[in-house]
């Protein structure tokens, strides 16, 4: 079963890479970005096959490690 995990900012929090993405387009020629939010997405490949098991056990992963949650937000997708 496979899983994919996206990692976004928190609204409020300030981006630094979003804002320098923001302004590369900008120096390209892209007008009209008015902002930009940097995340990640992380892909795990498991072997369980029940998908609530599976959402359960990305979703204390998400906690523990791959989301700090204090700034983050996450959103689990199982496959």
């Amino acid at each position: 079963m496979k899983a994919r995990v996206h990692i976004m900012l928190k609204n409020g929090v300030l981006d630094p890479q979003g804002e320098a993405v923001r302004h590369a387009l900008g120096s390209l020629g892209f007008d009209g970005v008015n902002g930009v939010r940097q995340g990640k997405v992380i892909e795990l490949d498991l072997t369980e096959t029940d998908a609530d098991r599976a959402r359960e056990s990305v979703t204390a992963m998400c906690e523990k490690l791959l989301a700090n949650t204090v700034i983050e937000s996450y959103s689990v997708e199982i496959a």
